[in-house]
């Protein structure tokens, strides 16, 4: 097996003439035989790619630009053989570049071996502007478990202090729902920092969604985390109240995914042969929405 290279000298040396924004400006050196026109069709996606979202008209309003001024900044390939090519950088410039029915594109050629590849891929993306707090959350964390990075390390590469990295990795800690939202830009960084101080995954569900329904600032979130922290410290029901011990982790599962069905916290009380569900609304609009999903 071999040996995994760190981040240091080499790297920096390739990605030296990366600037921060999608527009890459690659006149300098490359690293291998420069650039050249090459066949869209010889180019094959980068494998770690850590960009997975892409706005359709944004792409599209690219590629009618390229169709009229061309590719004003090439994409960035290694060469695998003679006729076949490896995408390093340049994703939604190739791939507008299909949409306008080019054949061949301008493409930097470098040399680089699969775990430069990974690195480059990842830290040109993290150094954009316009990516959303999921995708860097998990940019940031596949350097650290497959560059073998700590985090004081991944800081001191992507230009930000630990405790914004820390910040990050803790993302992906949240409920899907919450992440999704996040991915969508339908939450801020500064909702989900918020949120993400509550422990308990329920708890964070029945937040999350009383801040989209009601368009809570950042600051309301806040106040809401702390009541239910402080609330659940000093009045914690007993296990025998709540979780029965005959049927507790089918009751918790059961909560879970009522919570996530109706977006807000379900309550089930049973004593083994009877018992309740309680499903909290937060408006008249809230009610109305639960009564469509219970088809009422």
């Amino acid at each position: 097996m071999s040996k995994k290279l760190a981040l240091g000298r080499g790297l920096k040396s390739l990605l030296s003439d990366t600037p921060d924004t999608e527009q890459l400006d690659e006149t300098a050196a490359p690293a291998s035989s420069g650039m050249s026109e090459i066949l869209v069709s010889e180019i094959e996606a980068n494998p770690w790619q850590p960009r997975t979202d892409f706005n359709a008209e944004a792409l599209k309003e690219l590629s009618e630009s390229i169709k009229v001024h061309g590719i004003i900044q090439p994409i960035t390939v290694r060469r695998l053989n003679r006729n076949q090519y490896q995408l390093i950088s340049g994703e939604r410039r190739l791939q507008a570049s299909k949409l306008a029915g080019l054949k061949t594109v301008p493409a930097f050629i470098r040399s680089a071996d699969d775990q430069q590849m990974l690195e480059m891929a990842l830290i040109e993306n993290i150094q954009r502007e316009n990516l959303n707090p999921i995708e860097i959350s998990l940019s940031y964390q596949r350097l650290i478990s497959e560059c073998n990075l700590k985090q004081e390390e991944l800081g001191d590469r992507v230009g930000k202090n630990r405790s914004t990295v820390t910040n990050y990795l803790r993302l992906l800690k949240l409920p899907p729902d919450i992440q999704i939202a996040l991915r969508d830009q339908k939450l801020s960084m500064g909702h989900a920092r918020a949120i993400i101080n509550v422990e308990n995954p329920e708890t964070q569900l029945y937040i999350f969604k009383k801040t989209i329904s009601e368009d809570l600032s950042v600051r309301k979130v806040e106040e809401l985390a702390r009541q239910l922290m402080s609330s659940s410290t000093t009045s914690s029901p007993s296990k025998q109240e709540t979780e029965p011990a005959s049927a507790n982790k089918e009751i918790i599962q059961l909560q879970s995914q009522l919570s996530s069905h109706f977006g807000t916290k379900v309550n089930i009380k049973s004593d083994g042969k009877k018992g309740e569900i309680k499903i909290p609304f937060l408006s008249v609009q809230d009610l109305n929405r639960i009564l469509s999903i219970l088809k009422i």
